[in-house]
This record gives structure tokens, C-alpha cells and sequence, in this order.
């Protein structure tokens, strides 16, 4: 029975090969057709990671790995019970490439070398008998009565019986499935940096903190708070603390068209008023000192020497001579300093978007198109995205096993 079948998958990235891979080695008498529009499939794969490639996170447990993802955690909660990194990982052994674990839970192949992924997915995709086509632009996508219609740009008409679309954040990608029935929640950036032009940080570029609550100050909403390594740069703020607090508050974040104030405690996790009290203390207990010379916190000592200064604090004061008002101005900027984002940058080559397909029109067990049978959408061009650290690849890993699974059964 399996003999006629035909699946075409649209898209040479991640999600694409790793779903056609997938059902040409389940299905083997099926014909496989990857069609990528440019020279090199995987672009995105070569330049990830700073070319390193972040394959996945070493998270292996669903229930916490969802807790990463802005969009789409619900969807991926059972799908993470079928494929998760401990199978990524498995597989990519299985294919004789070796992956580690950094101290923050990325993993990468041991090579340090995105090549070492491509020449995998490539090779994989060949020795499982998928036909690979680049520099195969796709124009338009028909359903026919018994499967699909692809014509190509050279004018050349494809007919396939189930369609697997892949093709990232492609803006041609979500004009083919609004054709076949789908609705696009609106495709947004996710993951950048803050543009902050605030005297506090100039000067401090390079500077960071371990440990810092940033929260997003949403007038008459709850407010969103992320915790984590902060790093003052020449235009602002980045870092994974600000990179996760990006991603959570994407839509947030352009609704007000990256205009919004940001709260950020520096000394996370003590409060304001056990600021207060270790202030209290270090005034009575270095009454000779330069307060600018000694900071009782773990706060690296010019962004320290910054926040006396904004809280007009003169910097030949000695610990005794101290205030309590100054105290109390030094302990707000200290744990409730607020600072105006007035844009925001990009983060590396890591471009992630939030938005695409609708996850209530798609069937998560196969990655089926609910008003389209026989269709299949992985990756990106779903409303997915996760936080940087693999997650956006693990997704992508995940919902193409899925579908590869799924697509060539009868």
C-alpha cells in the first residue's frame, strides 16, 4: 500500500530534514521530496550557536522543559512525552555524532562545529533515500482532490499525497497555509536586546551581574519578572535574564512599540529593606571609609560607584556621614532603580520570532492540519518559540519527529 505514496516537504532547515528523515526510515517504500528554495539547505543550523550549533538543552524532563517556552508550552507538554532531548540526543549518537552539556544545561557536539550537524542531517536524509532539491524555489501550494499541487518558480508542477510545510518564519510559508485554511496569529520578534540610554549605564559596557530581578512595569497589569545574568552593553541591556524577559513579554513588549519602563533589583534576591539594614550596618561599621570605595554587596564595584552617584550622593562621603535619606535614595536605586526602554536591538544571529500557525487548528499527536487533511506543519512556522539555550531547536527536533512519524502512514 505505501508504494504510491508521495510526501513533499517545503523547507531545508532543521524541522524539514529532521521530518523527512523521520518518514523516509519509518516508511521506507514512500518517496521523500525535500524541496529548499536556496544553494545550502540548514542555513540557519551553520551560523546557530555562534557556528557552534546548540542542538538542545539538557532538560529532561517535560514537565520542567515546557516552563522555557513563551508560546506553545501547552501544545509541546504531551508532545515532549513521545520525543524529547534524551531522544535528540540518542539520535544524533545513533548518526555517530556525540553531543556535550555546558554548565548552563547547552548542549553542542563535542566538535564545536555546527558542520558536524549539517554534514549529519544531510547524509542522514540521503541514506534514508530523500530526494534533496535546493535552489527549488516553491510558488504556489494547491490542494487537489487526492493530495497536493506544488508548482515550482521554473514553472514545473509537483504532485504530492500528504505535504509537510517547514519553512520557519517565511513569510511565504504562512501565505500558503491561510490558503489552505489556516489562521496566522501575527509573527512578532522575540529574543532581543533593550535599547536604554540612562546615565547609570554609560561607561558600563561590558559590566555584569550574576543574579538580577528585571521586571517589565505593565501599567494596571502584572507585572512580568525574569531572574537572572544581566549585562550592561554600549546601547543598553542584554543578557539571559533580559533575553527570557523579551521572549515572555514579545507581545507586550510591541503593543507598546518597545517603549516601556524596566524595574531591575541588582542585588536579587535581598529586598529593599534588607538593603536597607546592610547599609545600616556598614555605616556604623565603616565609619572611616569612602562609601565608593567599599560596597558591602556582591555588585561589581563601577556599577556600584554609578548608582551613588545617580543617588547624588557625593563621592568623598565616608560610610558615617551618610544620610538617611541618602540611604533610603541608595537602596531604591540599589533594588527598584527604574529605567526607560525606548527600542530594542537583535541578539546575535539567534532571529526568533513569536507567532505563526494557530495551535488549536493543529492535531498535536500528528502535526495534522485540522481544516487541511493529509498536511503537516514542524518547526518555526508554528506559534512556537522558546527562550535561547536549544529550546527553539528542540521544537523544531520534536514536531518534525511527529509529523515524520505520522505523514506516511496510510
Amino acid at each position: 500500500m505505501n508504494q504510491s505514496l508521495t510526501i513533499i516537504v517545503i523547507g531545508g532547515g532543521a524541522a524539514g530534514f529532521f521530518g523527512a528523515i523521520t518518514c523516509a526510515n519509518t516508511y521506507p517504500n514512500t518517496q521523500v521530496i525535500l524541496l529548499e528554495a536556496g544553494r545550502q539547505p540548514l542555513a540557519k543550523v551553520r551560523i546557530s550557536g555562534g557556528g557552534r550549533c546548540n542542538v538542545t538543552h539538557h532538560c529532561f524532563d517535560p514537565v520542567q522543559l515546557i516552563n522555557y517556552y513563551p508560546r506553545g508550552s501547552k501544545a509541546l507538554r504531551g508532545a515532549f512525552t513521545r520525543f524529547q532531548p534524551r531522544d535528540t540526543v540518542a539520535w544524533f549518537e545513533s548518526q555517530g555524532v556525540k553531543l556535550k552539556t555546558e554548565s548552563d544545561g547547552r548542549m553542542f557536539p563535542i566538535t564545536d562545529n555546527s558542520e558536524t550537524i549539517v554534514n549529519c542531517l544531510i547524509n542522514a536524509a540521503l541514506n534514508a533515500g530523500v530526494k534533496l532539491r535546493t535552489q527549488t524555489p516553491v510558488k504556489s501550494v494547491k490542494k487537489i482532490d487526492n493530495g497536493f499541487e506544488i508548482e515550482l518558480k521554473t514553472g514545473e508542477i509537483l504532485s504530492g499525497d500528504r505535504l509537510l510545510i517547514a519553512t520557519g518564519s517565511n513569510p511565504l510559508g504562512y501565505r500558503w497555509a491561510t490558503d489552505l485554511g489556516h489562521t496566522i496569529e501575527p509573527p512578532i520578534p522575540s529574543l532581543f536586546t533593550f535599547n536604554i540610554n540612562d546615565p547609570r549605564l554609560q561607561g558600563l559596557a561590558g559590566v555584569s551581574v550574576e543574579n538580577a530581578a528585571v521586571c517589565l512595569l505593565n501599567s494596571g497589569k502584572k507585572p512580568l519578572q525574569q531572574i537572572g545574568p544581566v549585562l550592561i552593553t554600549h546601547w543598553g541591556l542584554s543578557g539571559p535574564a533580559i533575553l527570557k524577559l523579551s521572549a515572555f513579554g514579545a507581545r507586550i513588549l510591541h503593543d507598546n512599540a518597545y517603549q516601556m519602563s524596566l524595574s531591575i533589583n541588582w542585588v536579587y534576591p535581598r529586598n529593599s529593606e534588607e538593603i536597607k539594614q546592610i547599609l545600616l550596618r556598614s555605616k556604623s561599621q565603616f565609619t572611616r571609609k569612602l562609601i565608593t570605595n567599599l560596597c558591602p554587596l556582591e555588585l561589581p564595584k563601577r556599577l556600584w560607584q554609578k548608582l551613588i552617584n545617580y543617588s547624588n550622593i557625593n563621592e568623598s562621603k565616608k560610610w558615617t556621614e551618610l544620610s538617611q535619606k541618602e540611604i533610603n535614595q541608595l537602596t531604591q536605586e540599589l533594588t527598584q532603580g527604574q529605567y526607560k526602554i525606548k527600542g530594542k536591538g537583535v541578539f546575535k544571529e539567534e532571529f526568533v520570532t513569536c507567532g505563526g500557525i494557530n495551535l488549536k487548528e493543529i492535531d498535536f499527536k500528528t502535526m495534522e492540519s485540522k481544516p487541511c487533511p493529509n498536511l503537516y506543519f514542524a518547526g518555526e512556522i508554528l506559534d512556537i518559540d522558546g527562550v535561547t539555550g536549544g529550546f527553539n531547536f528542540q521544537s523544531a527536533w520534536t514536531t518534525s519527529w511527529l509529523a515524520g512519524k505520522a505523514i506516511g502512514k496510510h
